[in-house]
This record gives structure tokens, C-alpha cells and sequence, in this order.
């Protein structure tokens, strides 16, 4: 078995993306991702291909037990370890959460706790699905020669949720595509900074304010693909993870790994490694609680990103040349990406109003209904109402960021 976790640092200046595992084409996403592992993994990937069916009829976790227990050592190379990643990501929260937050289990039962903690330790991920298996490594093209647009799009594992999750993991993707111009701006507005070049930061700049503002129009596509009640009721769960949880307050077993209960965060925009870059590079500063939580999810990032991050942050904000230089075009052209990116924020909260706020709302309105009907089938979970699934205080979080976020403009 391969890893990916570099031990060697990347030079600090100039910043080569692929020195970070970051794609000119891609980004952040990995570059047209493995479909299927080797015929050694067919138990795997079997159960995967089978995950919504599996998880509705009740039926994953006694397949689980029955799956021999695999060595991943014959995995070879970072693509084939993002996939078992992503597969055995995917399988522990449908084994999980398959009874709902009210059935979950205490223990993961070795024959996927302990090749899915190998796997994460390989790549310096932690064993739970985060952003990067979600949306990073889970598309593949239906035309291998076709565009990367949704309707030539799907999915490599999937979850209950037909088309809405199809939607929700792919819309996302397209706004990680859409950062692809602001992402390679980066290093040529931390270069034009250490040579004081003002005309290079300008178009830098101008370059990351276009990609932020085509990351909003790419995030409004959610209205058409994600139906509110389908991702509140089915989906989000899968997406939660045992710390900060209250359905699962004691955390989570990995049978053969450790005896004590671990906790892990669950999925969450905040592991997107791209507005952590540009926060770093507009010198945007969150309060602190905010920014605890902030940092702690960099630790659901691959290992070569989160040193992307930290390298920027270590090159300086181009903003003290911008301040200095008494540039009107130039800082306008900051502001313009500031405020772009507190827009996004903005829109990002009215997103999670009406996928998360007003579902909610709803879900319990239909659980007062049927109070005294029974057990309800398929009842919404409730553990998560006012959190994220990372386990955020959601809204003040949001508003928070959104806020910091615009209090980085700079004054004439």
C-alpha cells in the first residue's frame, strides 16, 4: 500500500500546484478519479454499487458482517486509495445511520473499521467521509470525451436520495470547477507581491474576483437539482458525523483499532479547501471560536492541500502591499474579490435557510402531526435541527464568517 501524505514540504515561494496535488485543470478535485478497484476489492466495491438499496431495506449491516475483512496493502497509487477511501467512507455511514439517529450503533465492526483506518492513515485522511470523498473523488464523466457539465455527470458511489443527491454532490463539484481561475491566481498574486508588481497583483486579483463571483452562479444551480425536503429528511444524515452530535454523544467505536470510542466530525463545506486559500491570501480574519472550528476542519483535508493553505498563509496577504501603495484600481480590484466572496457567504446562508432551516421547520411540524400515529417509517432526523453537519452552531457560524469576511474591505 502506496501513501500520499508527503513528508517533505514544498518550497515556500513559488507556489507549484502540483507540488500540492492540485490539478491546473481540476483544482482541488482529483483529475477524473478510478471507478473500480481491483478484482481483489470486489467485495468492496460490490456492496458499494448496492449502498441505497442496501441501506432502505435494512439489510447493510448484516451484509457488512459477512464481507471478509481485506488487507488494503495490494491498493498501489493515490487514485486507488481516494477510491477504497471513498468506498469505505460511503459504506461506515450508511452501516451507521441505516436505523436512523435513533438506531445507531456503538461499534464498527472490524472488517471495515480496520482497513478503512489503514486507508485513512495512508492518505492522511480521517476515517470518516469528508468533502474530499463526497465531491472531490466521487465523479466520473458518462462521455469519458465529453465536458465536465452535470448533464455529462454522475456519480462514482451514492447514497439514498436518487437525484436530488446526485445533484447536491455534483453542483457542488461545478463550484470547485468554478475556482479553478482563482486557484491558479494564487501563486501569481503571492509572486507579484514579492516583487512588488502592481500590475501583475491587478490581474491576479481581478482573476480570483471573476472565479469567486462564477463560484456563486455555479452554487444557484442547487434550486434546480436538490429537492429541500429530500435533502433535509434522507440525506443529511449520512452526511453527519459522531462529534458535536447528539444522536451519537459518545462517539464511535472502530473495532480492532482502538478500544475507546473516537469522534469525527461529519462532511461539511467548511472542509472545501478552496475559500480557506483565498481567506489566507485576502488576509481575512475570523473571531476566534469561528476560526478554532476553521482550523479543525483543515484536518479533513488531503494532507497536500492543508499545506497549500498554510503555505499561503506563510507568504503574506498581498493586502499590506495593496494598503501601501495608495493604488485606487488596485484596491478596488481587492475589495471586489472581498466582497465577492462575503456575497458568496450571503448566498451560502440563504442555501442553508432553505435546505436546513425551513425544512426543518417543516419536518417538525410533520412530526407533531403524527405524534400519535406510531412509530413514523422513514422519520426525519431531529439530532442536527440548529447544527451542521460538521457539528457547527450553523447560522451564527455562517453569519459570523460572512461578516469577518466583509469587515476585510479596505477603506479609501
Amino acid at each position: 500500500m502506496e501513501g500520499s501524505a508527503d513528508t517533505e514540504e514544498p518550497p515556500l515561494l513559488p507556489l507549484a500546484l502540483s507540488s500540492f496535488h492540485i490539478s491546473e485543470e481540476f483544482g482541488f478535485l482529483l483529475p477524473d478519479p478510478l471507478t473500480e478497484l481491483p478484482a481483489a476489492y470486489s467485495p468492496w466495491m460490490d456492496i458499494a454499487h448496492e449502498l441505497p438499496q442496501l441501506i432502505t431495506s435494512r439489510q447493510l449491516r448484516s451484509r457488512v458482517h459477512q464481507m471478509p475483512q481485506l488487507s488494503p496493502r495490494q491498493l498501489r497509487g493515490r487514485e486507488e486509495l481516494h477510491l477504497a477511501h471513498l468506498v469505505l467512507s460511503f459504506i461506515t455511514m450508511g452501516y451507521v445511520w441505516q436505523e436512523g439517529e435513533e438506531g445507531t450503533v456503538q461499534v464498527k465492526a472490524r472488517n471495515l473499521a480496520v482497513p478503512f483506518w489503514e486507508v485513512s492513515q495512508a492518505l492522511g485522511l480521517p476515517p470518516i467521509l469528508s468533502h474530499a470523498d463526497f465531491v472531490l473523488a466521487n465523479w466520473r464523466r458518462k462521455d469519458p470525451s465529453g465536458p465536465l457539465e452535470i448533464e455529462n455527470l454522475d456519480t462514482i458511489i451514492a447514497l439514498p436520495g436518487g437525484e436530488s443527491l446526485r445533484g447536491f454532490i455534483l453542483v457542488t463539484l461545478l463550484v470547485e470547477k468554478a475556482a479553478v481561475p482563482g486557484i491558479k491566481a494564487i501563486p501569481r498574486a503571492l509572486g507579484a507581491t514579492l516583487q512588488g508588481d502592481e500590475e501583475s497583483l491587478h490581474r491576479a486579483l481581478e482573476e480570483l474576483a471573476g472565479a469567486i463571483e462564477a463560484m456563486r452562479e455555479a452554487l444557484r444551480r442547487m434550486h434546480d437539482y436538490v429537492d429541500p425536503e429530500v435533502f433535509y429528511s434522507v440525506i443529511r444524515i449520512f452526511l453527519s458525523g459522531w462529534k458535536d452530535n447528539p444522536a451519537m454523544a459518545h462517539g464511535l467505536i472502530y473495532e480492532g483499532v482502538s478500544p475507546e470510542a473516537l469522534a469525527f466530525s461529519g462532511g461539511s463545506a467548511a472542509q472545501s479547501t478552496v475559500l480557506h486559500a483565498f481567506d489566507e491570501l485576502l488576509g481575512i480574519r475570523h473571531r476566534q471560536d469561528c476560526a478554532a472550528f476553521l482550523c479543525r476542519m483543515r484536518e479533513y483535508m488531503p494532507p497536500a492541500h492543508r499545506a497549500f493553505v498554510e503555505q499561503i498563509r506563510g507568504a503574506g496577504s498581498p493586502r499590506h502591499l495593496v494598503l501601501s501603495s495608495g493604488d485606487a484600481r488596485l484596491r478596488d480590484a481587492f475589495n471586489r474579490c472581498v466582497w465577492a466572496l462575503a456575497e458568496l457567504r450571503s448566498y451560502h446562508i440563504t442555501i442553508v435557510t432553505k435546505y436546513i432551516a425551513v425544512a426543518a421547520a417543516k419536518a417538525k411540524a410533520r412530526r407533531a402531526e403524527l405524534s400519535g400515529a406510531g412509530p413514523a417509517v422513514g422519520k426525519a432526523p431531529s439530532a442536527l435541527e440548529d447544527k451542521g453537519t460538521g457539528g457547527s452552531h450553523i447560522f451564527s457560524f455562517l453569519k459570523s464568517i460572512r461578516d469577518t469576511t466583509r469587515e476585510g474591505m479596505i477603506r479609501a
